[in-house]
């Protein structure tokens, strides 16, 4: 290999080591076939060297006699140019003689002339992950991953579900970690039995468990985790102590294998969170939690959750004035996020957001908003230098530790003036540490960046997060407005909600005007700020600066 060919082969390999995530990293120079291997890979299992020539043949002693044809059967095909990637599971022979479970994916890498010249990837041994709890000697996170993922593989139809306990802290914090743990037996050992010859069962993270059923509908296990929520409910008993346990479900159905796993999961842990926070732990199943069809609205979210690893194709926003109550000139925009393809049009964030919140992939999508929203929100600052953009937060980037120093630094990279920032908040950050809450708010306000109470009065916390954490503003949530000049109560709610707010030194934006008659209700109420259809709809930034850009 000449010297050239050779850092070009390293650089590459740098370039795939940067993004393997602890895994091991291959890449050979096909014409060559000259692999450079991650020296932790040579040393794990004993390999010949960094550098290898026909490493294919030299790694293929390496897997389990039983595993090896497909493994030579896969890299013939790569090298004979009748498949561009490999996606393979399989054993290989570690050093100290024992196999451990490998997945290896790889894929072809063509020139301009479409000519194959290298095939690298990734290899990921399993034998260095827990696959087993050892508290409750049920299969692990880990265990679970790698059984859906052999699901998809094989393509088997099943029902998953996701349980966990609320408020478990107080068991801990009353008998002790120790009865705890005696507790997450019981509660494995109930699922077990529960499940046997139906679904395998995985202890999760926390105090969550999974079940996956290749025989069982959602219904079925539905009412299997209906029963087991009656009994922990009652006379549930674990070391001579009879304990109340409220457990939350949420159950989704696989039977797309066009989607990702990560997709499957994060639509699971979402109608976990629905059963938690709005169902008062009835089992939740997935396509009951979004009013759409499961097949298509699972396959929609795949498409969305692509397009943000994708940098995010796809994505627009639109933005909705907030207009001065007293004066009706325009104060404010509200960055509203959308995303559109042509196989399903545009997308209204109801559809996707709420289920994206529980990707891991969403820390990502915000920082994509906050960046356009802060360059488009400065092209109108010149001629309204007093505008206030809002944007809104997600509780999974507050609850990020470096979620300020991120936000800081796209301040100054855009040069977007933080005191002509807003950040909306919804009751949802009520599951965060208020204690944390108040010290992000307080770097915030000390840098002028002003906090919004969004959806105020649609659940029961929206007071005692007003009492507990300052914020500069409240907006009403449109469904006492909708009716709100024939409605006395609801006249006397707005006001009520406006003199409770200013108590608190803040300001009142009500969104969902939608009419006149609307409009001059709220004139009457004492608020500052009105939002809504009747002054426009959310509309595209070129649309906004067409009509208040001068």
């Amino acid at each position: 290999m000449t010297a050239e060919k050779k850092q070009h082969l390293d650089s590459l390999f740098d370039a795939f080591s940067i993004i393997a995530e602890g895994k091991y990293v291959f890449l050979c120079d096909m014409s060559e076939d000259i692999s450079r291997w991650s020296q932790s890979a040579v040393d794990f299992f004993d390999l010949t060297s960094e550098y290898m020539k026909n490493a294919g043949a030299i790694w293929s002693e390496h897997i389990h006699p039983d595993d090896r044809s497909s493994y030579d059967k896969s890299i013939s095909e790569i090298f004979a140019g009748t498949n561009a990637s490999h996606d393979i599971q399989y054993r290989a022979l570690a050093k100290d003689g024992t196999y451990v479970s490998c997945t290896c994916r790889g894929v072809v890498i063509k020139d301009t002339n479409n000519n194959n010249v290298y095939f690298g990837g990734v290899i990921q041994n399993h034998g260095l992950l827990s696959y087993n709890d050892t508290i409750t000697g049920l299969r692990s996170l880990y265990g679970f991953i790698d059984d859906l993922q052999s699901i998809f593989w094989n393509k088997v139809p099943c029902s998953i579900l996701l349980v966990g306990l609320s408020r478990f802290s107080h068991v801990n914090d009353v008998y002790g970690y120790t009865f705890g743990n005696s507790v997450l037996r019981q509660i494995g050992n109930t699922l077990r039995e529960q499940f046997a010859g139906k679904g395998s069962v995985y202890r999760m993270d926390g105090t969550k468990f999974a079940v996956i059923s290749k025989v069982l509908s959602e219904e079925q296990m539905s009412a299997i985790c209906k029963e087991i929520q009656k009994k922990f409910s009652h006379q549930f008993e674990v070391e001579n102590e009879t304990l109340s346990l409220s457990l939350n479900a949420g159950i989704v159905r696989v039977d797309n294998f066009d989607i990702s796993t990560e997709t499957v999961y994060c639509c699971l842990k979402y109608a976990y969170y629905q059963s938690k926070d709005r169902k008062l732990g009835h089992a939740v199943i997935f396509e009951d939690a979004l009013t759409d069809d499961n097949r298509q609205l699972i396959g929609k979210l795949n498409t969305i959750r692509n397009s943000v690893a994708e940098n995010c194709k796809g994505f627009f926003l639109c933005y909705q004035p907030i207009m001065d109550a007293k004066t009706e000139k325009i104060k404010g925009l509200e960055a509203l996020i959308r995303w559109k393809n042509n196989s399903y049009g545009t997308v209204p964030p109801v559809q996707f957001i709420p289920v994206l919140e529980q990707d891991t992939l969403f820390p990502e999508l915000g920082q994509w908003i906050l960046r356009q929203a802060m360059n488009d929100g400065k092209l109108l600052l010149k001629n309204h230098p007093e505008l206030i953009l809002n944007v809104n937060l997600s509780y999974t980037q507050l609850e990020m530790s470096s979620f300020p120093a991120e936000l800081m630094k796209l301040l100054d990279e855009t040069g977007f003036p933080p005191k002509n920032l807003c950040l909306e908040i919804t009751e949802r950050c009520k599951i965060l540490d208020k204690g944390l809450l108040k010290n992000v708010f307080r770097l915030f306000r000390e840098h002028g960046i002003k906090i919004a109470l969004d959806d105020f009065g649609t659940g029961f916390s929206s007071i005692g997060l007003l009492r507990d954490i300052p914020v500069d503003i409240v907006k009403i949530d449109r469904e006492y407005v909708s009716k709100i000049n024939t409605s006395k109560n609801d006249q006397q709610t707005v006001r009520l909600i406006s003199d409770f707010a200013e108590t608190f030194d803040a300001e009142v934006c009500v969104e969902g005007v939608e009419s006149e008659d609307i409009r001059n209700s709220l004139i009457q109420c004492n608020v500052s700020s009105l939002q809504g259809y009747y002054y426009s709809k959310p509309v595209p930034i070129d649309q906004i600066l067409d009509k208040y850009g001068s």
